[in-house]
């Protein structure tokens, strides 16, 4: 089945999915806790259309390629093009809605290509690697900069964290990425993720959350 984007109460978006554009490293405890330098600028990746999948369908890991890391992410869909300068105004505005996604990592596998200076997609845009939920509609997302994510597995909380921490908040980062390249209807931004990242096993049990906003529950197919 194509993936389409919706909101919470069901109703479509009327946008075809496009790129999801990624964000690494944009909070400073996440970049330690894997021993990586914190950027000085946005590092950005891509993930292809293909990536993408229904959070609500089982989470399906690929076979004999490592342990699969979970990163829990804010997602901002667009709604409107930006390229080039854009203002504070052109940014926010264009914010069709905020969801939260999983950017699934073949971590060995990015561990390898970091070590040779290669590009990470192979180890981040594989089928599958982009599990999103519904979308809030910006009028009842919480302030852009004081939205919390959580992710608890197995009842566990795993992460914990706000936008509040991003080194580059969500309306620089899309000014950012419109510098570089051209951000329209239907692609997401994934705004990077808190400290607590981890391997995922067949069988967890995944509750996702913006607090007092959205809810989320996902699961990893069994072996």
């Amino acid at each position: 089945m194509t993936y389409q984007h919706q909101y919470t109460d069901g109703s479509p978006f009327p946008h075809a999915l496009g790129k999801v554009v990624c964000v690494g490293r944009n909070y400073a405890e996440h970049a330690r806790e894997l021993n990586n330098p914190v950027p000085s600028e946005p590092l950005l990746f891509i993930k292809p259309a293909t990536a993408v999948t229904p959070m609500a369908e089982p989470i399906h890991l690929p076979r004999g390629r490592g342990a699969v890391h979970y990163e829990t992410e804010i997602a901002v869909l667009i709604g409107a093009p930006l390229s080039g300068v854009v203002s504070d105004a052109q940014a926010s505005t264009a914010i069709a809605g905020i969801g939260l996604a999983l950017d699934l990592t073949l971590r060995e596998l990015q561990d390898q290509l970091k070590a040779k200076g290669h590009p990470w997609e192979r180890a981040k845009a594989f089928d599958g690697a982009c599990p999103l939920s519904p979308f809030l509609r910006p009028d009842a997302v919480p302030a852009l900069d004081s939205i919390g994510l959580q992710l608890r597995i197995n009842g566990e909380l795993r992460q914990d964290g706000s936008s509040a921490e991003m080194i580059t908040p969500i309306v620089t980062l899309l000014q950012h990425i419109a510098g570089i390249f051209t951000l329209l209807p239907g692609d997401v931004v994934l705004t990077g993720t808190p400290a607590g990242v981890g391997v995922l096993q067949p069988g967890d049990e995944l509750a996702l959350d913006i607090p007092g906003a959205l809810q989320q529950s996902a699961r990893v197919a069994g072996d």
